[in-house]
């Protein structure tokens, strides 16, 4: 996924790029490559995409991801078309578009959850279905509150 910037006026809120949105999305993995290979996907879409001024939170598995971008309105409204466009595999649902004041990120966040006793702490806490890593299955709400649990402790959390 690369995101260009050419929408970019010498008036920067001519298009909204002052403008600062959230957009949170749960997928899961349709195709027959493991988690693994949908983690070097998103790096790689990580790596292109680090001059468009994206900040980004990723919870993964084999199976299943969330997903909370922040940027620009332009800049989202071109992730959110990309995401429909070129990854169905991924089949994208959105949870949530919402305009921030400030960011929560610092750069790209990613948590690979595992079967260890520390993720499945994680799972338990945001009241998922089980101990089983399915954003299906839980509310929005819980789906914001396990983003933020997730990487509370981090460093780069700004919140």
């Amino acid at each position: 996924m690369h995101i260009t910037t050419s929408h970019a006026s010498k008036n920067n809120n001519r298009n909204g790029e002052h403008i600062l949105l959230s957009l949170t999305y749960i997928g899961r993995n349709s195709e027959k490559n493991n988690g693994i290979e949908l983690t070097r996907i998103l790096e790689r879409w990580r790596r292109n995409n680090e001059k468009s001024d994206i900040t980004s939170a990723l919870i993964i598995n084999d199976n299943y991801l969330i997903q909370n971008i922040e940027g620009s309105r332009p800049i989202i409204n071109e992730v959110l078309a990309i995401l429909i466009k070129d990854y169905p595999h991924l089949l994208p649902h959105i949870i949530g578009v919402e305009e921030i004041k400030v960011r929560r990120w610092n750069g790209f966040l990613i948590k690979y959850l595992t079967s260890s006793a520390e993720d499945e702490e994680y799972t338990l806490k945001s009241f998922s279905a089980g101990a089983d890593f399915n954003p299906y299955l839980m509310k929005s709400t819980q789906i914001t509150s396990f983003l933020k649990t997730i990487f509370e402790d981090t460093e780069f959390n700004k919140s």
